[in-house]
């Protein structure tokens, strides 16, 4: 039995027993938004949980855990070789002593020949026949490939540097001009990695503005990632919103408040339910933004339905470009992610991705992976959690997501 406490790393898998909280497992699963976990829920280990205390009992230990299975298919994906590079293997093992063979069977026999043909001097005979051995081996040896060839990768190493790009091995700049399909992870690639509010909706003589400061008074005693991202919002907006006089989070359904005199709710349909809120008039707006994949929250004052606030995790600011000019070089694009299908969709559609594959688990990546290169395509994987990293190594170019420092740019480029 393990106590987790908020702000700490689930140690292992296990169920809960005790307590309810929400659980950061975007690093395992994709999963942009916390997931909501109480008694009889499934916990992963190395994940965060954010909120509340929890009891959990331990189910998977060791080599048996969700995490050590994914280290297990990196270990098997990176000692795993691609059939390209055991074709080029089996052609190295056996061009080498072909050449020596050639070279040896050349010496000999010139060798014969000056020495009992021509009757030469047996020195004179054996310079002869070694300069005809030299020359097989050194016509043989592509030297100006193996000159130039680490020259040309050294300074695409070098060059890429300059823009942060950080490669593992030179073989990747040769690699890299035979792809034919780039595949994304979403959360924290495509996407910021975390939610933040994109559309209000004001209802009963409500304007956005009173929506948006009515709910960040109601969030700003939650530490739950929506709350953040809703208190946020309503300061770069430069709306003022003052402390609840009492507070109380209402575990799956919301938070319940009192402030200016005024009793706000802020949650989904059950909590409204409970508290006697008519939402038939939110029930279109609110079909819409779910339809959507967005998070959407019902707030209401004194018992009337005030407006929605709807948050999600929204791409980056370059990511649409970047896979535009990645379709524009022909390039196949396809989103992997184990987010849900409507989230999934409603990301893709915005950046012009029209090959999404969501739901998947870490594992089930890899197969994703394999299939399309069993389908002859060379593919490219770009992540940047430890849900993609079985993926990454079984990909053909595995591209990590991560920020480097100016200073370690400039260091590493002037190498």
């Amino acid at each position: 039995m393990i106590i987790v406490k908020p702000g700490e790393k689930i140690p292992t898998d296990g169920i809960v027993t005790a307590g309810y909280s929400s659980v950061d497992e975007k690093l395992i699963t994709g999963e942009s938004i916390p997931v909501e976990k109480n008694v009889g829920s499934e916990v992963i280990g190395a994940t965060i949980n954010k909120t509340g205390l929890l009891r959990m009992s331990a189910t998977r230990v060791g080599e048996d855990t969700a995490l050590a299975q994914i280290v297990h298919l990196v270990e098997e994906a990176q000692a795993s070789s691609a059939p390209v590079q055991k074709f080029a293997d089996r052609v190295v093992a056996r061009f080498v002593p072909i050449v020596f063979t050639v070279a040896t069977v050349s010496f000999s026999a010139w060798l014969y020949y000056y020495a009992f043909y021509l009757n030469l001097p047996i020195g004179e005979a054996f310079s002869k026949s070694f300069l005809i051995l030299l020359a097989v081996l050194l016509i043989s040896c592509p030297c100006a490939l193996g000159i130039a060839t680490p020259t040309a990768i050294l300074a695409g190493v070098g060059k890429g540097a300059e823009y942060g790009v950080l490669l593992r091995s030179g073989e990747y700049v040769e690699k890299a001009r035979k792809l034919s399909t780039v595949v994304f992870d979403k959360t924290g690639t495509l996407t910021k990695g975390e939610p933040s509010v994109t559309d209000i909706k004001a209802y009963s003589g409500f304007t956005e503005k009173e929506v948006l400061r009515f709910a960040a008074i109601a969030e700003k005693g939650s530490e739950h990632p929506l709350a953040e991202a809703i208190t946020s919002h309503a300061q770069k907006a430069k709306v003022k919103f003052t402390d609840a006089e009492s507070f109380e989070a209402l575990p799956g359904r919301g938070v319940r408040c009192v402030a200016e005199g005024k009793k706000i709710l802020l949650g989904n349909r059950r909590l409204m339910q409970e508290e006697n809120v008519r939402i038939a008039q939110f029930e279109d707006g609110l079909v819409k933004l779910e339809s959507e994949g967005k998070t959407a929250m019902l707030l209401a004052v004194d018992g009337e339905p005030a407006g929605i606030i709807a948050a999600m995790d929204t791409p980056k600011e370059n990511a649409a470009e970047a896979i535009q000019q990645l379709k524009s070089m022909m390039l196949e694009v396809a989103m992997l992610t184990g987010d849900n299908e409507k989230t999934a969709q409603a990301i893709a559609k915005q950046l012009g991705i029209t090959q999404v594959i969501a739901n998947v688990l870490p594992w089930q990546k890899v197969d994703a992976i394999k299939k399309l290169q069993s389908e002859g395509k060379v593919v490219a994987m770009v992540g940047d959690g430890i849900n993609d990293a079985p993926a990454l190594a079984q990909a053909d170019i595995g591209i990590a997501i991560a920020a480097v420092p100016t200073l370690l740019k400039k260091q590493v480029a002037s190498c």
